[in-house]
């Protein structure tokens, strides 16, 4: 009667756990949320970018909120600089542009993905340098590599000057795959 009930026990927890292992989807979509998804598919596809790459940027800059803000000044979902927004305003011809403009996801989503767009073709489409770029200044990352700083590489990001720098790069690419693996963007 022992081993019957042990075993009744043992088939019920291996149900359980495959039940909840086939539902755990809901689980990583709670830790890695994709909000204002219509806004990152259809600026990413806009300007080439992998959607899962900029739902990554937007969690790591964010956390998804739309008023988010930096010590530095950065505004928005992909915390965009003022000065950065408003030249892209220039460049997108978008007329009479205020800061203010950049806690609009809308907005935001669009002015990060023509930004991120901008480094792929000036660096190479070079994510690593990228990412560099994007959080630390297209200037930073062009001198450290002209006066070989950095090399570029993803093995070498110990070499950036910017600890900050360094974390954003690890830190997007770990989200980036986790997007792929939970998305299919």
């Amino acid at each position: 009667m022992v081993k019957i009930k042990r075993s009744f026990f043992i088939l019920f927890v291996l149900i359980l756990s495959m039940l909840l292992l086939s539902q755990m989807g809901w689980f990583w979509k709670l830790l890695y949320p994709l909000k204002y998804e219509e806004a990152i598919i259809e600026n990413a596809r806009k300007y080439q970018l992998d959607p899962s790459l900029v739902a990554a940027i937007v969690f790591v800059e964010s956390k998804y909120v739309p008023t988010a803000s930096s010590y530095r000044g950065a505004m928005g979902l992909m915390q965009i600089m003022p000065d950065t927004g408003k030249w892209i305003a220039g460049q997108l011809g978008i007329k009479d542009f205020d800061k203010n403009m950049l806690f609009d996801p809308v907005t935001n989503v669009l002015f990060g993905c023509w930004y991120l767009a901008n480094l792929k073709q000036e660096f190479n489409n070079d994510l690593i340098v990228v990412l560099a770029a994007y959080n630390a200044g297209r200037g930073n990352v062009k001198r450290w590599l002209e006066s070989n700083t950095w090399d570029g590489c993803q093995e070498s990001i110990n070499q950036l000057p910017f600890p900050e720098t360094r974390r954003y790069i690890q830190q997007v690419l770990a989200v980036y795959e986790k997007y792929r693996q939970i998305y299919d963007l």
